[in-house]
């Protein structure tokens, strides 16, 4: 599994993963503000982006694919940063390969199995969108729109739209795998591993993904995590502040 990445700026290097459904030009801005100082490496996860599709999706070998970039480009060890399904990768990196890990950043994701389906509606959308016959962008729209109210969320999810070397509209993320392996991405870690590095979780000050239930089970497997808030954002803290949150990081990170 040969991902792909985009690096910028020099420095310590710094692994950054997205989220579910997303691609690396989803983290862009902190990227882009980060590799100020580190040399960033920007990852699109096996089945999203310009990674390649595989039947296969878990943590465990989405933790894999991981340290092989490690190992293709010759890092020993790296910070590493994630967002929402990008976070639990990380944190699967560094419970499984903790000497691979410097410090770790996780946002708006807690190291818990959740039991409540999100996406629903999102995947109903997707597969809605009839990729043989429309035409235009504007028509993948109007179909994700029956289920999907939100332009904020329909204009995510179609930046995954591209149009093939024929001409035909296609998605770059392997829609069918997500789909097929959606329990387990919402699960948790099942191991007894525990990371004794630094870690930070950045919490969206009106997101649920991160609850005071949480908290055991975050200190159990990070005993040294440190929580810190973005308040007036939520899932998307990254998108809705990229400022602040890339301070946070940097700060963090340079610590």
């Amino acid at each position: 599994m040969k991902l792909y990445a985009r690096q910028q700026g020099k420095g310590e290097h710094l692994i950054s993963v997205h989220g579910l459904f997303g691609s690396q030009e989803n983290l862009g801005a902190i990227n882009r503000q980060l590799a100020q100082k580190f040399r960033v490496h920007g990852l699109d996860a096996r089945n999203h982006g310009r990674s390649p599709h595989d039947d296969a999706m878990n943590y465990s070998v989405m933790a894999a694919d991981i340290i092989e970039y490690l190992d293709d480009q010759q890092i020993e060890k790296a910070h590493l940063l994630g967002h929402s399904m990008g976070g639990k990768v990380v944190m699967e990196v560094a419970l499984t390969y903790s000497e691979r890990v410097n410090n770790l950043a996780v946002m708006d994701i807690a190291p818990v199995q959740y039991k409540v389906r999100r996406h629903d509606d999102v995947f109903a959308g997707l597969f809605a969108v009839d990729l043989e016959a429309i035409r235009k962008r504007a028509d993948a729209d109007h179909a994700l729109r029956q289920h999907i109210e939100e332009p904020a969320v329909r204009s995510f999810l179609l930046k995954n739209l591209y149009r093939n070397g024929e001409g035909r509209y296609r998605w770059r993320m392997n829609l069918e795998a997500i789909h097929h392996h959606y329990l387990e991405i919402l699960a948790g870690h099942s191991g007894e591993e525990a990371f004794e590095g630094d870690v930070l979780f950045l919490k969206g000050g009106n997101s649920d993904y991160i609850l005071a239930k949480h908290r055991e089970e975050v200190l159990k497997r990070f005993p040294k995590a440190t929580m810190r808030e973005i308040a007036g954002t939520g899932h998307w803290l990254h998108a809705e502040k990229p400022e602040l949150v890339a301070r946070t990081l940097q700060r963090f990170l340079e610590s």
